[in-house]
């Protein structure tokens, strides 16, 4: 007789599922996305929280992080704060000054593995931006890449690895730098086909991808003058 492997087999030969994604539970307030990074043993996806409280201005960061980790959250908030005004974003008195009295807790869980290197800054600025904003990160987006203070993303590596991450997670949006396109040749077609890839160039195009109905900028008026 044909032997029947079905969810209930599966079960009974495997056990209990080893750990449980709350992806959806993770994502249900505003100061939650998703990152991912590269690990000896493969890709992962990693959550950024953040939260604010009255204060003086200081950014604490914790959970393991290396000096290029940490530098990645002080270039996040210096350009979050340069285009505050230009995105709305406010802190808890409705001023631009996003430090202003206010203090940044900027977290990583999983605090006993070290998380470092340059490929979670588009991550900790949606992340911050979503906090100011008071908006939801869209649940089923995952992201890497580094950014500079002009608002740019730059590759970074582990790219094959980090988006067989986020199909394992049964997430099915993944934003990449522009310049990592030519790495999504070394993924398998089946999950490809089953991923939207965003590749950004900026900070707006991550931002536009990450949020329901995008990130909406100020409008601005440019007036020229004529010599005429």
């Amino acid at each position: 007789m044909p032997i029947l492997i079905d969810f209930h087999a599966l079960k009974d030969i495997l056990g209990p599922p080893m750990y449980e994604l709350e992806v959806s539970v993770r994502l249900n307030q505003p100061g939650v996305a998703i990152g991912l990074a590269w690990t000896p043993l493969g890709g992962e996806i990693m959550f950024v929280e953040a939260s604010r409280m009255d204060g003086e201005g200081q950014l604490t960061l914790t959970g393991q992080l290396g000096d290029v980790m940490k530098e990645s959250a002080h270039l996040a908030i210096s350009w979050l704060r340069s285009n505050a005004k230009r995105y709305q974003l406010t802190n808890a008195s409705g001023s631009f000054d996003l430090l202003d009295n206010t203090d940044i807790h900027l977290h990583f869980p999983a605090g006993a593995v070290t998380k470092d290197g340059p490929s979670a800054g588009v991550t900790i600025v949606t992340c911050l931006a979503s906090l100011f904003s008071g908006r939801l990160v869209r649940s089923d987006v995952a992201m890497t890449g580094e950014i500079t203070l002009r608002g740019l993303v730059l590759p970074v590596g582990g790219i094959k690895d980090k988006v067989l991450a986020v199909h394992r997670a049964g997430l099915k949006s993944v934003i990449i730098p522009q310049r990592n396109e030519k790495d999504l040749e070394e993924i398998p077609a089946n999950v490809r086909q089953d991923l939207h890839f965003v590749m950004a160039s900026t900070l707006d195009d991550v931002l536009n991808s990450a949020f329901d109905g995008g990130f909406s900028t100020q409008a601005r008026l440019d007036h020229l003058n004529s010599k005429l």
